[in-house]
């Protein structure tokens, strides 16, 4: 694997190292995450900006931190785990060239493994008008692996996008029922993607046999992205918050290795290429309310809107130009010459909302119960399923306990949750022109669909000073 290599690109690949166990799963809110805390899991996020619990309101909404009184941490992790699978029945796949003989494929196996996500958020009053909070979270994560016999195989075979965020975050009030706050989302992420390459198109090799060369992406990138807080207290009872964040553009800078080229084609058995893979994270806005219904009953409402729109493709640009090995091998092996980019993507994902609502029972002074709904929507368009990412609408349901012992401020919050997908994603996967990304290239296609299904569950430790 090849990265970057300056000191501060260590350090906070260790400190990745230590906070994420395991990379994020495929399919979670196109590949953002909801699993960050366990309070909030409880009720399927609802109402977040405007229900600052603990310290977790440094991420959902750092103007929070004002109605949290001395110092307090909030820790904990989830497991997510989803299972995505192609429909035996459904796989049709199609070369541009049908003469050449094609291994034995499978459906793919199940491409999803469990995935840990960790957090930690602290929060710090300085005076009764400025708090200050920082959090260590996965904002976005992906992973994705096919068996190596995949019949899709020159379309994917491993996808990973593993983020952490360190979030320093300020809020002021005025006492008056009014807060602001700022944060500041630095993110660390690091990326893959590999598949086979179809040699079928090749000039003049008719029906000959070859062999199939492995092509594989790694590259890393430091990333900023900033969010401001509204918080409104209009009465006792009932509070509103809106929070927003910026989007921003990851250059995920490695290496593009070719390996197992075949030796009939007198080529060398590998070859590598300085690339980078351009990575849109879209701003986003969402609105939370709350309202103590009774002093034992709080119902919770919020919608959040991103726009996934900035993700429009996904490219592997060469840092090398024409000159590069890797170009220069796929430029003799296509009748279109260099490519540029080396490898292009069609998404062109689309805006997205999700809706959430919930409710917490506080049963007795020690003991909460809490139930959420959530309606995901998904932003791959119908048009580019790829099988990288086959996605569709979900319904978000959960639950949750909290335990609270009043005389020492320890809080435990446990949630459970599911995911209830859509009906079956339904992938149709096509090379596509970078310069008319509408346009396909040749005949070679990948169509099934899948089966998806998910269930995540989650723990947090909270402690008020």
């Amino acid at each position: 694997m090849h990265k970057n290599t300056n000191a501060l690109v260590k350090a906070i690949r260790l400190a990745t190292l230590a906070a994420v166990a395991a990379p994020a799963s495929v399919l979670a809110g196109g590949f953002s995450l909801n699993e960050q805390s366990a309070s909030q899991m409880g009720v399927a996020n609802a109402g977040a900006a405007a229900n600052p619990e603990n310290a977790t309101t440094v991420l959902f909404n750092p103007a929070g931190m004002s109605q949290l009184s001395g110092t307090n941490i909030s820790f904990g992790a989830a497991v997510l785990d989803i299972d995505a699978e192609a429909k035996s029945g459904s796989i049709r796949t199609t070369r541009t060239n049908p003469n050449v003989p094609v291994n034995p494929s499978s459906d793919g196996g199940d491409i999803a493994d469990p995935a840990v996500l960790p957090n930690f958020y602290l929060t710090h009053e300085v005076n009764d008008s400025i708090d200050v909070g920082f959090g260590i979270h996965a904002p976005y994560g992906l992973a994705a692996d096919y068996d190596n016999d995949f019949s899709g195989r020159f379309f994917a075979d491993k996808t990973e996008l593993t983020a952490i965020a360190f979030t320093p975050s300020l809020s002021v009030n005025n006492g008056q029922g009014l807060s602001m706050g700022l944060g500041l989302n630095i993110m660390y992420a690091e990326g893959r993607l590999s598949r086979y390459q179809d040699l079928s198109r090749v000039a003049g090799m008719g029906a000959l046999a070859l062999d199939e060369p492995y092509a594989d992406v790694e590259g890393d990138d430091i990333g900023v992205t900033f969010r401001v807080g509204f918080l409104y207290e209009l009465s006792d009872r009932t509070q509103f918050g809106l929070s927003a964040q910026t989007g921003t553009e990851l250059n995920l800078k490695g290496d593009m290795e070719v390996s197992g080229l075949p030796s009939q084609l007198g080529l060398p058995a590998s070859a590598e290429e300085k690339v980078e893979v351009p990575l849109a994270i879209p701003e986003s806005i969402s609105f939370g309310a709350r309202h103590h219904l009774t002093d034992e009953v709080t119902l919770l409402a919020g919608a959040t809107y991103a726009r996934w729109s900035r993700f429009e493709e996904l490219d592997v640009v060469s840092r090398e130009g024409s000159s590069g090995d890797v170009s220069q091998i796929l430029g003799r092996l296509s009748p279109m010459g260099i490519p540029d980019p080396i490898n292009h993507v069609t998404e062109k994902w689309e805006n997205t909302w999700q809706f959430n609502v919930g409710g917490i029972w506080q049963a007795t002074p020690a003991w909460a119960f809490k139930a959420g709904y959530a309606f995901d929507e998904s932003p791959v368009n119908d048009k580019f399923v790829t099988a990288r990412i086959p996605s569709q609408d979900r319904h978000w349901l959960t639950l949750g306990t909290q335990w609270k012992d009043v005389s020492n401020g320890w809080t435990v919050d446990v949630a459970v949750g599911t995911l209830i997908f859509d009906g079956n994603a339904k992938v149709d996967d096509r090379v596509y022109l970078h310069s008319d990304p509408s346009t396909p290239v040749g005949n070679d296609r990948y169509q099934a669909e899948y089966e998806l299904s998910a269930w995540s569950a989650a723990f947090e430790v909270s402690k008020a000073f």
